[in-house]
């Protein structure tokens, strides 16, 4: 199970998080809660986790304050704000600050989902192996479809296509796949489209159109409401942030 450590400073809303959390049925687990960023620091002295949650608004010490010290002692930590505050300076300076994503209250379960999805898509290989528990023969099969959906990008891929290219029936792979990988199939070949689309939009000057086009979509809106859905953003949105930021470095 991944750790998470959750900062917030209403009780009831940090019972909520974790609860969604838990209905994720992801590896996931919440093992301490903090009401404000210095309490969270003084934890963190005598502990580790593998994700921390945090409000951007509290008492004492806020979200944006507790990250920036968190991330002079820890660069790699992973952290994701969470906040009722749908307001762009403060998506701005979460992302500026080292938030990896942007959760908006209240979360629900399908944005904490995919946010937790693509969290774990974006872990070291090396890492999933031990965590998924894989058989040799199993985890041969899951790298091959691994490898075939990344050769595959930035294209869409169909669970049928890379059963064929397996050798296994597609109703068994897409069982295994969500077994091994605890994600759905298309859930998991989606977070790997979005992250080539931010690729796309953060490194070059294409238009959104053209992103979208060279990832499958062929509407412009139904590539934008995907990535939305994943990032919590929209692209142009994404790529105004991202330029923003890049500007005040």
């Amino acid at each position: 199970m991944y750790t998470i450590l959750l900062v917030e400073d209403e009780r009831w809303v940090r019972t909520a998080i974790r609860k969604t959390i838990e209905k994720t049925n992801l590896p996931f687990k919440t093992v301490h809660e903090c009401e404000n960023g210095l309490e969270a620091i003084d934890w963190l002295k005598e502990n580790s986790v593998d994700l921390i949650m945090t409000d951007v608004k509290m008492p004492v010490m806020g979200g944006i304050s507790f990250v920036q010290e968190t991330r002079n002692k820890n660069a790699n930590l992973d952290i994701i704000f969470v906040s009722g505050y749908d307001d762009f300076p403060y998506v701005q300076s979460a992302l500026r600050n080292g938030a990896i994503d942007y959760l908006l209250k209240p979360v629900d379960l399908e944005d904490m989902t995919l946010c937790l999805e693509k969290w774990l898509s974006k872990r070291p290989r090396i890492e999933e192996k031990p965590k998924t528990k894989l058989m040799p023969s199993d985890m041969s099969t899951i790298e091959k479809v691994i490898q075939y959906i990344e050769e595959s990008m930035p294209g869409e891929v169909t669970l049928y296509e890379a059963a064929e290219n397996v050798h296994l029936n597609p109703s068994y792979l897409s069982q295994m796949f969500k077994q091994k990988m605890n994600m759905n199939f298309s859930d998991y070949v989606q977070t790997q489209r979005m992250n080539e689309a931010i690729k796309l939009l953060c490194h070059t000057s294409l238009p959104i159109a053209e992103i979208g086009h060279r990832l499958g979509y062929t509407d412009t809106a139904h590539f934008s409401n995907k990535f939305k859905k994943v990032t919590s953003q929209s692209p142009s949105a994404y790529r105004k942030s991202y330029l923003l930021s890049e500007s005040q470095k």
